[in-house]
């Protein structure tokens, strides 16, 4: 494990504060890294703390997540697009242009957004419960799509469930070998930022918006097939929004993917970094040189 430390930073974007986590040494090969909901950067604290010796890592947080700004949702349009465009900016920023993403949940929709967008920037895929198949959403999708259909209160009351803390812990820890694997500083980072006054209308916004990530299934699916980028996918297969049958579509894709599977729930990282870790390094050893 790396002795380097991590630096946690604001950046100016489109007049909105953006915090992010900085590991390694920026002339190394750039991991960009991609949270999920309801997290933040965070997720990846192991991550950045292991890798640093050999990669430079990046993780930013999200427009209303962890310790970025939230801006009203009078103000700024809580869609996918429109983060996503908010981070190419960032990045832009920082004057990364060849990197590696690191996609898990959310963080799939937005990197895919990226990707297609300049795809002569991305040097590979880390794919962790990151979906862009139907094939890899779950029954547990049945309240979302009423959602989709008919925005009402009561079709809404199910969506404000996910943002509790009962549930942001159920999150963690269904799935889990152990429970007790599973750090509770987590769901207390992640209820104490969701629960900040008006954010679940910005995460509600979201939650609406994220039909639209399903009507870019096929240009992602395109995407992969034109461009072969080197993937690895590591799933935790009790995951009970995003199942294993999500992670093998994209082997019908990607010609030469690798994949693991993890006997774990959505937030792999938590039980198995470790080994998660170490497959991540020996496939970014493998990339062929810039």
């Amino acid at each position: 494990m790396s002795n380097q430390s991590i630096s946690y930073k604001f950046q100016q974007v489109n007049g909105l504060k953006l915090f992010y986590r900085e590991a390694g040494d920026p002339s190394r090969e750039t991991i960009v890294l991609l949270h999920g909901f309801p997290t933040s950067s965070h997720m990846y604290r192991n991550v950045l703390q292991s890798l640093s010796d050999e990669f430079h890592l990046i993780a930013p947080d999200y427009p209303g997540f962890g310790y970025s700004d939230f801006p009203s949702p009078d103000e700024f349009a809580y869609t996918f697009d429109n983060i996503a465009q908010v981070l190419g900016q960032f990045l832009e920023n920082l004057g990364v242009s060849s990197y590696t993403l690191m996609i898990q949940d959310y963080g799939a929709p937005l990197g895919f957004r990226i990707a297609t967008a300049h795809p002569e920037r991305i040097r590979a895929l880390l794919v962790q419960n990151g979906n862009a198949y139907e094939e890899g959403l779950s029954d547990g999708f049945a309240p979302s799509r009423l959602f989709w259909q008919n925005r009402t209160p009561d079709t809404e009351r199910p969506m404000r469930g996910l943002l509790t803390q009962e549930s942001i812990q159920w999150q963690y820890t269904f799935g889990a070998r152990n429970a007790e694997n599973i750090n509770p500083d987590n769901w207390h980072l992640d209820y104490a930022r969701m629960s900040r006054p008006g954010n679940d209308r910005a995460q509600l916004d979201l939650l609406f918006d994220y039909q639209n990530n399903l009507a870019l299934y096929p240009k992602w699916q395109q995407y992969l097939r034109d461009h072969q980028p080197p993937t690895l996918i590591t799933w935790g297969i009790k995951d009970p929004f995003f199942p294993e049958p999500g992670a093998k579509a994209y082997l019908r894709d990607l010609k030469n993917a690798e994949y693991h599977p993890y006997d774990t729930g959505h937030f792999a990282l938590e039980e198995d970094w470790a080994d998660i870790t170490e497959k991540i390094r020996a496939f970014m050893r493998r990339l062929p040189a810039r």
